[in-house]
């Protein structure tokens, strides 16, 4: 695990290895353990490495034998000693016994054609040098795992590509201007982050997961066109055709497969581990596989939020050297304020893993499993039911003229259960009134505020979002999924947009913000082409979420785990923000970031926050204004040019 970052097109090496420092420099907490460049002209690459696998000589760049290609490297290639075997016997002499060296070697086997070889999640670049490690760089070539567990940020500049793991790294090198996307504003109120591949930053974007970039470093870079390297359609065919025995028995090999591989490490690995279903069973493969496993819970002391003591059982059972770290919220008042400088983009999630990372990291460990994709895959959220109501009832509204459908938009028949809450109703009155507005029922289930309220608080502003590249985004993952059931549709539509632009960006920035790995084994790749392979009578056996897991790992799961009500890693944000927390959210959306203000209404945030207090809505919509607030006024401050640091506003202000 490291971070990366690069400059292709400035042909003085003087002038391309300061902006290249800046960007490594502020990325340390990614690679504390060694720094590596490859400065040529035109070129300029370097990596910041979290040593995991083969401690003292894993340090990149990594070369070939020939010094004609080279590599950074951000992940793990989990089958990297099935392509080592398979490398030596084409002939391929190996110096290390790291799996960056893998790719090297892949890419002078199969050429392009080789990240479809890699199995894990990574983010690379890759260049070519022809005339040896001495000569001109003919190629760069930049690639994102299939899932996007890492990611991979670039910005075209005056005909320079830059890129990077963090959208930061970008600004810090000070190439990039630091200005608020306002195509990014819409998404951000609507989901409560950004959705790929745009960022929070104007003309940053991510290289979307399954995509490769290619280009020439000798040519002035004007644009690039990312190409998929992998799709669902032709992969989950391919899958469904090869695979052999019931699904649950193949869902446990390959899951049992998947565990074992992301176990592989020279250094202590551990495990977040909560009362659910999906990190006991990681604990139960984990501790078959492996002695000595760490588990880690979050404990609350507010009883009905906390998991802590169905998840001590289960370490107890297990053998696990299980530690637990404690929330109250005064610690949370403490502490909040590092937790949203870890995030790299605005996000109304992630505090969560942030605080059980740091007890990971305060155990000594380096790497960590997560239970994370498993929802996704095998059916775990109210989205799977809801979008199957929403979709009912946006079918019904296109039979109206879209006049009569916003009158009758407050009254909706629905049924009379207090699982409908008022923001609950919103959405389903949002879908009544413009059912087209996402390409998607499913993406109303998602809806942080709803379109008519985004559009609201941007006063017409960035209103217009289909043709911004999220939306583009969005609707490509719609269109993948025409051939799939229902049941796979959300599947992908959760593993395409939620599962990516929130759950795993906020895991790899907060982890390591505390130099830890985080590794995920439910999505592992040959496990999720086969899971979305099947179809819907195979996942979905009666009512009960995630059937095809359970069967497949039935005498893993303990009956406390199995028989509890649904959870999700959410802290008290509801009791809290009614106490001093509450009193500091308060304070901050009266104080208004000056950048967001050119946007977004400040008393449309102060409006907000009331109807909270009134019970008009619950805490995630001005919790997420919080953070967006925060994020902004602490990461649209100047950068300093010699330092790569952020300075205060005051400072920039005084000079």
């Amino acid at each position: 695990m490291c971070g990366i970052s690069g400059v292709i097109g400035i042909e003085s090496k003087e002038n391309s290895e300061p902006i290249l420092r800046r960007m490594l420099r502020s990325i340390v907490h990614r690679g504390p353990d060694a720094e590596g460049t490859l400065v040529l002209p035109r070129v300029a690459i370097g990596s910041r490495r979290l040593s995991i696998i083969d401690l003292p000589g894993g340090n990149q760049p990594v070369w070939n034998e020939t010094e004609t290609v080279a590599v950074v490297f951000n992940g793990e290639i989990y089958n990297f000693r099935t392509l080592r075997r398979q490398l030596e016997a084409l002939g391929h002499q190996f110096r290390t016994a790291s799996d960056t060296e893998v790719i090297v070697h892949t890419y002078e086997a199969w050429g392009e054609n080789f990240v479809q070889h890699l199995q894990g999640m990574f983010a690379f670049a890759l260049v070519e040098l022809l005339a040896g490690s001495t000569g001109h760089c003919t190629k760069v070539f930049l690639a994102r795992d299939r899932m996007g567990i890492k990611p991979l940020y670039y910005a075209v500049v005056d005909g320079r590509l830059y890129f990077a793991s963090e959208v930061r790294a970008l600004m810090a090198g000070g190439c990039v201007p630091s200005r608020i996307s306002a195509e990014a504003l819409p998404s951000y109120l609507l989901f409560g982050s950004v959705a790929e591949p745009s960022t929070f930053v104007d003309g940053v974007f991510s290289l979307p997961p399954g995509c490769a970039i290619s280009l020439n470093p000798q040519a002035p870079v004007h644009s690039v066109e990312p190409e998929p390297y992998w799709t669902i359609e032709n992969y989950g065919r391919k899958t469904a055709a090869s695979g052999a025995g019931a699904p649950p028995t193949r869902v446990r090999s390959l899951l049992e497969d998947a565990v074992n591989t992301h176990l592989v490490a020279d250094v202590p690995v551990g495990i977040f581990l909560s009362s659910g279903i999906d990190s006991t069973v990681i604990a139960a493969l984990a501790s078959r596989a492996q002695s000595g496993i760490h588990t880690f819970t979050v404990a609350f002391p507010e009883a009905e939020f906390s998991e802590a003591a169905i998840a001590r059982q289960t370490a107890s059972s297990l053998g696990t050297n299980h530690s637990e770290i404690s929330i109250s919220d005064q610690e949370m008042i403490r502490r909040i304020g590092e937790a949203i400088a870890a995030f790299d983009q605005p996000t109304a999630d992630g505090v969560n893993t942030y605080f059980v990372s740091w007890a990971a990291k305060e155990a000594g460990l380096k790497v960590a499993l997560s239970g994370l994709g498993s929802d996704e895959l095998f059916g775990g959220y109210s989205q799977f039911r809801a979008t199957h109501q929403l979709a009912r009832l946006a079918s019904m509204g296109r039979l109206l003229p879209r006049a009569l459908r916003s009158f009758l938009a407050d009254q909706v028949p629905l049924p009379k259960s207090s699982r409908w809450s008022r923001d609950a109703l919103r959405k389903v009155s949002a879908t009544w009134r413009d059912p087209d507005v996402f390409p998607h029922p499913y993406f109303f289930t998602r809806a942080l505020f709803t379109p008519q309220a985004v559009m609201s608080g941007l006063n017409g502003r960035s209103a217009k979002w289909k043709s911004a590249s999220w939306a583009r985004w969005l609707a490509s993952a719609v269109q993948q999924s025409r051939r799939m059931d229902e049941f796979t549709t959300v599947s992908w539509l959760e593993l395409r947009s939620y599962l990516l632009n929130t759950l795993l960006r906020d895991t790899d920035a907060v982890s390591m913000a505390h130099s830890l790995e985080v590794r995920v084994p439910f999505l592992d790749s040959p496990l999720v082409e086969y899971v979305l392979s099947l179809p819907e009578d195979a996942k979905r056996v009666g009512h009960r979420p995630k059937s095809l897991l359970i069967e497949a790992s039935s005498d893993l799961i303990p009956p406390r785990v199995l028989n509890q009500p649904k959870r999700t890693f959410t802290f008290p944000w509801q009791v809290w923000l009614h106490g001093k927390l509450g009193e500091r959210v308060e304070e901050s959306l009266h104080d208004w970031s000056l950048e967001l203000g050119s946007h977004i209404e400040a008393q449309f945030a102060i409006d907000v926050w009331t109807d909270f207090l009134k019970g008009r809505t619950n805490w995630s919509r001005p919790w997420s204004l919080y953070v967006l607030n925060e994020w902004t006024k602490r990461n649209f401050s100047r950068y300093s040019p010699d330092t790569g640091e952020r300075r205060t506003a005051a400072a920039a202000t005084a000079a």
